[in-house]
């Protein structure tokens, strides 16, 4: 128990990490391709919705990878509402 707790709070601790300067990239996407702009500095170019669509980009030649947003947050789309339609009753 004492390890699930450690484990739970050492998770959330990196979650509250602020990110590395080079994660300065754009895009509010789920997918980013991390890429090496030299120096050991790494650039996040997070525009993409699958990683699929984020491979190209890197096998290209850009020295890097694809990676999963850590900033994503998906957008929540507003609950359906179910409507009971009531029949009157019926008279005999």
């Amino acid at each position: 128990m004492k390890r699930i707790v450690l484990a739970i709070a050492g998770a959330a601790a990196l979650l509250c990490l602020e990110m590395p300067s080079g994660h300065a990239g754009y895009g509010d996407a789920p997918w980013c391709a991390v890429i090496n702009v030299g120096t050991g500095e790494m650039y996040w170019d997070c525009q993409y919705q699958t990683f699929e669509a984020c491979a190209p980009n890197v096998v290209a030649g850009n020295r890097g990878f694809c990676n999963v947003n850590p900033t994503y947050k998906p957008t929540v789309a507003a609950p359906v509402r179910h409507y009971v339609r009531r029949h009157p009753p019926k008279h005999s």
